[in-house]
């Protein structure tokens, strides 16, 4: 039995809907990871800032005994 073209409509619509739906949630949730890894980025950069200072500071040190 062939479904009459309003089914399929209907059917055609609610599946669009619903993909509309699954699009929006997958792309707000892609959204929340990217804002979270752009934060973890820039603590990482922070780290490696701090890191090099110590380093600057360890050296610094290395020479004034040195001398």
């Amino acid at each position: 039995a062939v479904a009459p073209l309003g089914q399929v409509s209907e059917l055609a619509e609610q599946l669009e809907e619903r993909l509309f739906h699954l699009y929006g949630f997958h792309n707000e949730l892609i959204q929340e990871r990217l804002q979270a890894l752009a934060e973890v980025m820039e603590r990482v950069e922070e780290a490696r800032a701090e890191l090099r200072r110590v380093c600057c500071t360890v050296e610094a040190a290395y020479r004034d005994l040195c001398l």
